[in-house]
């Protein structure tokens, strides 16, 4: 065996690439495990045909594929992250609801309390009365008054009708506490005109 190129201690050309020269090596490796002299002299094979080829580089006789010699130009860039957009309510609905200050929520509520305990002994009185503070408040932002009144008949609507709803439901429970039906429907009202008031234009 002492008589064979490197080559051919390794089972390949001359002209074998790299990795099958590893590959080679690799099985020989595998297959000669436990003769160490086999094992030397595959190991001194693969050595020497390294040295061969780094010498042959050197010297400029084999061309290096340019993967090889600028990995970096091939290198793909990291993919470069860019953080999702985060979605936009429609335009429409942007220009209906307001972030107030804590000063705009606070004030409101207060009278709107102020409305709802009137409204235990007289309801329709209250319910005028929070209406009007409705109106102020949301004219007051954007100085629209027609949809202030819009926005303000709507929340009145449909806080008579879930009052309604939900009184009817809890009767028995009301009538428990001695809270009359339509007591509980203006309750209801001033926490819905309380909501548009503060957080819509």
């Amino acid at each position: 065996m002492s008589d064979k190129s490197p080559y051919e201690r390794l089972g390949v050309d001359e002209s074998a690439s790299f990795d099958e020269i590893q590959e080679a090596r690799s099985r020989l490796m595998q297959e000669y495990a436990g003769d160490r002299k086999q094992v030397e002299a595959i190991e001194a094979a693969y050595d020497s045909i390294l040295m061969e080829r780094l010498r042959l580089r050197q010297e400029g006789k084999i061309k290096v594929p340019d993967r090889i010699r600028f990995p970096e130009r091939l290198a793909e860039p990291p993919p470069e992250f860019t953080p999702a957009p985060p979605k936009q309510a429609p335009d429409w609905l942007q220009r209906l609801i307001d972030t107030p200050s804590r000063s705009d929520i606070l004030l409101p509520a207060g009278l709107f309390l102020g409305s709802a305990l009137l409204s235990l002994t007289a309801p329709a009185l209250a319910l005028a009365i929070g209406v009007g503070l409705s109106l102020y408040f949301l004219n007051r932002k954007e100085r629209k008054f027609g949809r202030a009144f819009l926005l303000t008949v709507i929340g009145l609507i449909v806080g008579v009708v879930l009052g309604l709803q939900f009184g009817r439901l809890l009767l028995p429970q009301l009538q428990q506490i001695s809270l009359s039906l339509d007591s509980f429907a203006a309750l209801i009202t001033f926490f819905i005109l309380w909501l548009i008031s503060s957080f819509l234009r």
